[in-house]
């Protein structure tokens, strides 16, 4: 059978102008969805920007439909989703980063960084430990290991939070030793409410070599000699507070006048703290010194001129609170109200006797050393909220 090339050399035009049809289809194509995915992208940093996260969310998922391989806008889209408070579909889009194959180190490790966080934020403890422990060795090891002491503290794991505490240190950010000396405090608490005062106590030194002016080790110290009944050694110990953190005189005004009573030392007592409270006074100095004075045993007449030092708080600023406690001991021309009266002045002055995080505000009635809002330490001043 003969071949005919005719056939040929009709067929190879066709043949060109199908290709040349169909290449121009396809990079017509390319560049529409090129087209869109940027539109797409901008459409949603516009909605971000203005803060309208929902129409954000649904033009970046837009986004990633006409370009599933950039990684960049997943990134966006998990950061959106855990902002939102939907941790879940940020775990999914990181999850679905991290399973595939072609993404980059550095997009690996920081798809497992944004996947701890995730974890984090949900509240699953135990998955962003296990999440933060695979950024070992990586850009992310200093804030994973922050992370990672922020869950121990909230677990209240002291051991491994001053593990943690301690390879930071090393690694030069800064210095924990402070809060070293709070995690052995905690320990040394957890030991007094089991019985085991020895225990409590070594931990107590411990925290006070790791921490010399630290404040609570030696105010926990005092503390737990009051419970054994060693007075005279829990006095030495507030004394000593004294002279290497001041400040923290209000926090232990009533357990020096305690001490002081029980040892016999209350003219020492009393001596430090009008020094105290003439350089710097304060609400809790000026209680102790009225309860010292008052149970001095004196004539009625110095147990008023106790009292008296309310009036002179008064004269040195305006207090609700020392007014209240001046009024409580005062007779009233018609004394019949006087309860009334006193009633309504201590409800007035009552949450003017809180303590204050200066970290985030919030409000307690007892001195905390970590927030129980921001989990800060060190963020309660030793002052009154009258007084700040």
């Amino acid at each position: 059978m003969d071949f005919d090339l005719s056939w040929i050399l009709l067929g190879l035009p066709v043949a060109f102008i199908l290709g040349w049809a169909a290449s121009r289809f396809d990079l017509r194509q390319l560049r529409m969805e090129n087209r869109q995915a940027p539109k797409a992208y901008f459409k949603g940093l516009n909605f971000l920007l203005n803060e309208q996260q929902d129409q954000a969310i649904d033009a970046f998922i837009e986004a990633v439909q006409n370009d599933p391989d950039t990684s960049e806008l997943h990134f966006a889209l998990g950061n959106l989703f855990r902002r939102r408070g939907e941790y879940e579909r940020a775990v999914r889009v990181h999850e679905h980063l991290l399973s595939r194959g072609d993404l980059s180190r550095a997009d690996r490790e920081r798809a497992q960084h944004a996947l701890a966080l995730d974890f984090l934020k949900a509240g699953l403890l135990d998955r962003a430990e296990e999440a933060l422990r695979k950024l070992e060795g990586t850009p992310f090891e200093t804030q994973a290991s922050l992370a990672l002491l922020a869950i121990f503290e909230r677990s209240r794991d002291w051991p491994q939070a001053a593990r943690i505490a301690q390879k930071l240190e090393d690694a030069g950010q800064g210095s924990f030793s402070a809060r070293q000396a709070h995690y052995l405090c905690e320990q040394a608490a957890a030991q007094t409410a089991e019985g085991n005062n020895a225990a409590a106590h070594r931990l107590l030194d411990q925290a006070l070599t790791t921490a010399p002016h630290a404040p609570r080790p030696r105010i926990d110290l005092a503390a737990l000699h009051l419970r054994l009944g060693e007075a005279g050694a829990a006095f030495e110990s507030l004394q000593a507070l004294l002279e290497v953190a001041p400040l923290s005189l209000p926090l232990v005004a009533h357990a020096l006048c305690e001490a002081a009573m029980a040892c016999g030392r209350s003219a020492q007592a009393l001596s430090l703290l009008k020094t105290s409270y003439v350089q710097d006074p304060s609400l809790d100095v000026l209680d102790a010194i009225v309860t010292l004075t008052a149970a001095a045993g004196e004539p009625a007449q110095e147990v008023q001129g106790g009292r008296d030092w309310y009036l002179k708080h008064l004269e040195r600023e305006p207090s609700l609170v020392a007014a209240a406690k001046w009024i409580a001991g005062e007779k009233l021309e018609h004394e019949q109200f006087h309860p009334q009266v006193q009633r309504a002045l201590d409800h007035a002055a009552r949450p003017l006797m809180r303590y204050r995080c200066a970290a985030c505000g919030f409000e307690a009635t007892q001195h905390f050393w970590q927030c129980p809002g921001c989990q800060a330490w060190d963020s309660y001043p030793a002052r009154r909220v009258e007084e700040l």
